[in-house]
């Protein structure tokens, strides 16, 4: 009977360490495409600025009232 208990505790740690493996894997997958929605959003902003610092204010930026 020491023989089934040990592969029973065996079987049960098992189990345990998959349904571990499975939820870090499934919390990777969400950071991973959070990361990757960051990082095009990064990229998009970093266009924009480059946008407006090469356009100076006359691109739709800050321009000065005419009463200036």
């Amino acid at each position: 009977m020491a023989g089934d208990e040990r592969m029973e505790h065996i079987e049960t740690k098992l189990a345990h360490l998959e349904q571990a493996v499975q939820q870090i894997s499934d919390e990777v997958a969400r950071q991973q495409k959070l990361l990757e929605q960051t990082l095009a959003r990064a990229q998009r902003l970093s266009s924009r600025v480059e946008e407006l610092e090469a356009g100076g204010a006359s691109a739709g930026g800050y321009e000065k009232p005419p009463h200036y």
